[in-house]
């Protein structure tokens, strides 16, 4: 089974490598970085970049598609080879997903109206603008439209082994889970807004004015 993570300028890297990490591990999926272009596309911050392997027009019938967020994700909505690729693809692919804002791309292509979808928490209303309805969840699954979204950034990591289970079985998706020693055992018990105080809230700000 093929795999396409669609890169984009400015994407968020572990929006893109979480789920990469799970999945390139499973012999039965094949994992490709695609893109408008081939070459290399930098980060969010501009501090790293990822290489586009395989051009849109090189990755015709992926298997399961994967949509990174990132602050980029804001130049893809107004329309483009972008979102064409992924109105063009998903009809057949077994599974289309996306990790944080990049829920917002899907959204944009037509592919979540009506559905119920999640997103990083600094972006989820935004969903409503495309017809999605945003949830406050970890990872939406809707097996019935072959669609999953992920919440922001690290969440990318929980929708890749869902993905596993249901791509091949759970013994396989528990597998990479101990394969990449994913047992999250945070210092604070603060991943999201409604979990911490205004102090914290304050400094998310100045760290997000400082850098995307």
């Amino acid at each position: 089974m093929l795999v396409a993570i669609a890169l984009f300028p400015r994407v968020t890297a572990l929006d893109a490598v979480g789920p990469y990490e799970v999945l390139q591990r499973v012999p039965e999926l094949d994992v490709v970085f695609t893109g408008e272009n081939r070459g290399e596309v930098r980060t969010d911050n501009g501090f790293l970049g990822l290489t586009v392997d395989a051009s849109f027009d090189e990755v015709p019938a992926p298997d399961v598609v994967v949509v990174p967020g990132g602050i980029g994700t804001a130049d893809l909505l107004g329309g483009g080879p972008y979102l064409d690729w992924l109105r063009a693809v998903h009809p057949g692919t077994r599974f289309t997903t996306s990790v944080c804002s990049g829920s917002l791309a899907l959204a944009a292509a037509g592919l979540l109206n009506g559905l119920t979808a999640t997103c990083h928490w600094g972006f989820a209303e935004h969903l409503r603008r495309f017809g999605a309805v945003p949830v406050q969840e970890r990872v939406v699954t809707h097996p019935d439209r072959r669609i999953i979204t992920a919440a922001g950034v690290s969440a990318g990591i929980d929708m890749a082994i869902q993905l596993v289970s249901l791509l091949v079985d759970d013994v396989a998706a528990q597998a990479t889970q101990v394969y990449i020693e994913y047992d999250p055992q945070p210092p604070f018990d603060a991943g999201h807004p409604g979990k911490v105080g205004a102090a914290v809230m304050e400094r998310v700000g100045e760290y997000a004015k400082a850098r995307p």
